[in-house]
């Protein structure tokens, strides 16, 4: 599907562990549309939310999930897809893995290409509202925009738990907005 001679860049779409991994599959096609050339990693509690299957039908590229024991043989593919990424996406982005980040910690696949990239990165946070405003989340944000991390703000309304707050992961439509002006 992503044609290298005619893509805008690539992409390296990280997928974690929250409810709003459901938007993640239209921030993927929305990409795709885009011209943008896509690969799609995902931590094993994503699998909960939305199959690799979904990914793989929209960006054509195989899904890499879970742990590094999980993987056939590719002992060194986070450092290759850190090194193919033009930008690396981590939409939606939980509060474990805002603070793996922000603490250098790399237990998953997810988290070690993250830690090998040198591509500029993205961050669209997903969580409750008060996982959201907790001292610690705030401080683990503020660590990563002092590194040059940039991350999108949350919305606020109803959220998964019932509740209405901030803590929102950006629309689809919005988050293509934000890594179109990334890229230029």
């Amino acid at each position: 599907m992503g044609n290298a001679d005619t893509a805008r860049g690539k992409i390296l779409l990280g997928v974690t562990g929250s409810i709003a991994a459901y938007k993640a599959a239209e921030l993927v096609r929305l990409l795709v549309a885009e011209k943008f050339e896509l690969s799609v990693m995902m931590t094993q509690s994503a699998t909960r939310y939305v199959g690799p299957l979904t990914f793989h039908a929209l960006c054509g590229r195989p899904v890499v999930t879970g742990r590094f024991e999980d993987l056939d043989g590719e002992a060194f593919q986070h450092i290759d897809l850190s090194r193919w990424a033009d930008l690396v996406l981590i939409a939606p982005c939980t509060a474990n893995v805002i603070a793996k980040i922000a603490h250098g910690l790399a237990d998953d696949f997810v988290t070690a290409t993250i830690l090998a990239r040198s591509a500029p990165m993205i961050l669209a946070p997903a969580m409750n509202d008060r996982m959201w405003e907790n001292p610690a989340t705030q401080s683990n944000l503020v660590l990563l925009r002092e590194r040059g991390i940039s991350v999108l703000d949350v919305g606020l309304g109803e959220l998964a738990c019932g509740t209405v707050g901030t803590g929102r992961m950006q629309e689809p439509a919005n988050i293509v907005r934000d890594v179109l002006s990334a890229m230029k």
